[in-house]
């Protein structure tokens, strides 16, 4: 039962480290160019590569998974609303799996 709380305290320390470290070591303004759009780009980077998987596996079947990210995609491009895209999603994801039983 101990190992638990030391691997609770590993754990804790290096989510510490990983927020601390660049704001105690990274005092200055970074001017590289190459380096400031690698950094905007990271968070888009991330969360597409945590999201677009678990898009494929969220429902029954494949396809409709892959229709509905398709109809986001393309409301997505056209600059519809959050609330637009979602609900035109879902209702893709709706019709395929209604229609493919």
């Amino acid at each position: 039962m101990n190992n638990v709380y030391i691997y609770i305290l590993v754990m804790a320390a290096v989510t510490y480290l990983i927020r601390a470290l660049p704001l105690t070591l990274i005092r200055k303004e970074i001017k590289s160019p190459f380096i400031r759009s690698f950094l905007y780009y990271v968070p888009y980077a991330t969360l597409s590569a945590m999201t677009v998987p678990a898009i494929f596996y969220a429902t029954k079947n494949i396809w409709s998974a892959a229709a509905g990210f398709v109809v986001a995609l393309i409301l997505a491009y056209m600059r519809k609303s959050l609330l637009t895209v979602a609900a035109g999603a879902c209702t893709a994801v709706f019709l395929i799996e209604l229609f493919m039983v």
